[in-house]
């Protein structure tokens, strides 16, 4: 009798359905919202082109001339597309290779924001105390300044070009996220799973980065997806404003060249760097609010 009960608990357990991870789950509900899955793909599609830029598959050439200048929107190539500039380039060569800087800076800057926002909000909101003060007094001092002020004062330190644009970027952005992983933090340190950890002998290090950490990890992803967002949008706007990439194309050195242009009625510059970026801008926003709903485990 008793050897055919464990035979039944056996086939029960086996049968039962295998239980799935926040993760896991996330990507059911995420391949539910088909938006969301365009989004995704728009997404990848511009990293690729910016991996193909990267490896001078494509666009490498985007400043030889392939016909006269300012000639409109054509089909009788796919390199007139977008039509030419004042000197006779190819504005759709101009516009993926403007996808790669803005890919880059959006990727790079992101990098540098989200570690520091991370490490400092975990100390703040796990340690407590004068720890929590000073890097709560830092933040805030940091965010009594105008983003965009503080981001043209370290481009004008660091100097033009791709590498400032990135480290002043990452620089000025990374107090939203700590702010957030402090307060995620305070909620967790005090939990059932934590205070088991310590009364098993885990270290300060190991309830950092091994248990609490792992819970809170799906907020920096969507923080991760809002932060390159606001990143290419910065990043056209210093450009713009003569302060981002120097002697390459990129969408917002596009929309500057496109001041003159449209007194002479040639808006494809224009309309072609703006189609690219609002494209790319409205991807990632409704990516990020996808991401948000599938991974937050209170909405299971």
């Amino acid at each position: 009798m008793t050897t055919a009960t464990a035979n039944m608990s056996e086939e029960i357990v086996k049968k039962a359905p295998k239980g799935r991870s926040l993760w896991q789950d996330a990507w059911i509900r995420l391949k539910k919202d088909k938006l969301a899955l365009v989004c995704l793909y728009i997404f990848s599609f511009y990293v690729t082109l910016a991996i193909l830029v990267k490896l001078g598959l494509i666009a490498s050439n985007w400043g030889d001339t392939i016909g006269k200048e300012y000639s409109p929107p054509s089909l009788e190539s796919w390199r007139h597309i977008f039509g030419t500039d004042i000197f006779g380039r190819s504005v759709l060569m101009k516009t993926i290779y403007g996808a790669y800087i803005s890919m880059t800076v959006g990727f790079v800057s992101s990098m540098i924001a989200v570690p520091i926002g991370v490490v400092l909000g975990s100390l703040a909101g796990y340690f407590g105390g004068w720890i929590d003060d000073l890097i709560t007094w830092f933040y805030t001092t940091v965010s009594n300044i105008p983003s965009i002020l503080l981001i043209l004062s370290l481009a004008l330190v660091l100097g033009k070009g791709l590498t400032s644009i990135n480290i002043a970027l990452g620089l000025a952005a990374w107090v939203g996220i700590c702010r957030l992983i402090r307060g995620e933090f305070m909620k967790h340190k005090e939990r059932e799973y934590v205070q088991a950890a310590r009364s098993l002998g885990g270290g300060h290090s190991r309830r950092i980065f091994v248990h609490i950490l792992p819970n809170v990890l799906h907020l920096v992803i969507v923080n991760f997806s809002f932060l390159f967002m606001g990143a290419i949008k910065t990043e056209v706007i210093l450009s713009y404003l003569g302060l981002g990439v120097q002697g390459v194309p990129s969408w917002g050195t596009m929309i500057d060249e496109a001041k003159l242009e449209l007194a002479r009625g040639v808006w494809w510059q224009l309309g072609a760097a703006t189609l690219a970026m609002t494209v790319v801008v409205l991807a990632l926003n409704i990516l990020g609010d996808a991401l948000r709903d599938a991974m937050d485990p209170k909405l299971k």
